[in-house]
């Protein structure tokens, strides 16, 4: 069989299994099992055992359940509840006002999450009562979350950051302050185009409440003091090198447990429940990581990512072109399958291409991240569209819907990242 025929087979056994339900580690594993076993000549089962062994036993991916289950702890915690009491006084004036709670506190949590589904939900646990009491418009409030709860991919500390950057073998504290700038660039397109619907919808927006002295607002912001605090601590001992991203994340499991005990809200309940689920979502991450690993070096064999290499080269792409063929190809990609699984899946195949057209792999990394942000909020398997569908009960097609608008400021920061590399590769040139 040619390698045409043999990718073929492949990614139709790829997708049967996932549309029958099996996990997808599992999957990844074996496809990667029935490549090797069929069309290469080393013996598939040593191979998994060492490639698998190899893949979780990484020194680096132990940043990985870290940052996870510091983001448990605050989603369990009072240290979450704060921020919406600190930020809530400081955005009442602007056009849009509580709704820049949202973006705000997406962009805070972002910064000590990790995870998109993670910041979606905890956030929105917090903001769509409150706003809905209020009387603020669902329509807006929902797509404003879903947009901007996807800033817990890039905004450090990035979960599929630390995927990206042992797959890709970037250094992983580069690409935590690399997804700095662009992050809060995305977060201020999110609040500018509520400001603009806003004015123009004025009539849907309700009055302020009581206006808050500055003194007041002041007494009202100590409740962010522990989150800044905690921010500071991971992300500046990363900047400073004080410390690895790994040390970094053992630095924010310490300082949240700290701080919830200081608020009086960890117990022995919450501290057991953010252990088991973040155990449960890094065992998931882990199987992935794992049968994801072995499908890349299971397709080296095959020979799968040089004749694609040599595809794409043969189209003779200028590199613009091949970051808007590659965004594509991500955001249709994400239809179907979750953005760890994109990374770990297509970077053994893509990586090649990617360095023969001279790309920066830092700044691949961003732009990675912020495509994989668009496809969590496209149908039909948008992990923040599943979130906020638990959350509210409303139709998933509704909410992609109300989503588009910050779906295509996405896009706009593609274009950005494009004409204006920088926003990626400098914070990284000043380590």
């Amino acid at each position: 069989m040619n390698e045409v025929a043999i990718t073929t087979l492949l990614i139709v056994t790829l997708f049967l299994l996932l549309g029958s339900g099996v996990w997808i580690g599992l999957t990844l594993g074996g496809v990667a099992w029935i490549g090797m076993q069929l069309f290469s000549s080393r013996p598939a089962g040593d191979a998994m055992a060492v490639t698998v062994w190899g893949s979780s036993s990484s020194w680096t991916l132990t940043a990985l359940p870290l940052f996870i289950w510091m983001g448990e702890i605050l989603f369990r915690t009072k240290l979450s509840e704060s921020m919406f009491r600190g930020l809530a006084p400081w955005v009442a004036r602007l056009p849009g006002r509580l709704l820049h709670t949202n973006v705000i506190g997406c962009t805070i949590f972002a910064a000590v999450s990790g995870s998109s589904a993670a910041t979606c939900a905890t956030i929105g646990k917090m903001t769509l009562p409150e706003l809905d009491r209020r009387g603020y418009p669902e329509d807006i409030t929902i797509g404003s979350l879903a947009g901007a709860g996807t800033l817990g991919l890039l905004i450090p500390p990035s979960i599929i950051m630390i995927v990206y950057g042992v797959t890709a073998d970037v250094s992983i504290a580069r690409l935590f302050v690399a997804g700095i700038l662009p992050g809060i660039v995305l977060a201020s397109l999110f609040s500018g185009y509520l400001a603009v619907w806003a004015t123009l919808n004025k009539g849907r927006i309700p009055p302020p409440d009581r206006a808050l002295s500055f003194a007041e607002k002041l007494s009202e912001s100590r409740h962010l003091i522990p989150v800044v605090v905690l921010i500071a601590a991971v992300l500046g001992s990363i900047y400073t090198g004080l410390a690895t991203a790994t040390e970094a994340a053992a630095v924010g499991v310490v300082g949240s447990l700290v701080l919830s005990g200081f608020q009086r809200s960890l117990t022995w309940a919450t501290f057991r429940d953010s252990l088991l689920g973040a155990t449960r979502l890094y065992c998931m991450i882990a199987l992935i990581l794992a049968g994801a690993a072995f499908l890349t070096l299971s397709m080296g064999y095959i020979g799968l990512p040089r004749h694609l290499a040599e595809f794409v080269g043969s189209l003779g792409l200028s590199p613009f072109l091949l970051m808007v063929a590659l965004a594509i190809f991500y955001v249709i990609l994400g239809c179907f399958l979750d953005g760890i699984s994109m990374v770990v899946l297509t970077m053994g195949v893509i990586l090649p291409t990617v360095q023969a057209a001279g790309f920066d792999l830092v700044w691949f990394g961003v732009f990675v991240v912020v495509v994989v942000e668009m496809a969590q909020i496209t149908p039909p398997v948008g992990f923040n569209l599943f979130v906020l569908q638990g959350m509210t009960g409303k139709e998933i097609t509704w909410i992609a819907r109300v989503t588009m608008p910050f779906f295509l400021l996405m896009c706009v920061m593609v274009l950005l990242l494009w004409f204006v590399p920088q926003l990626a590769t400098w914070l990284p040139s000043k380590m």
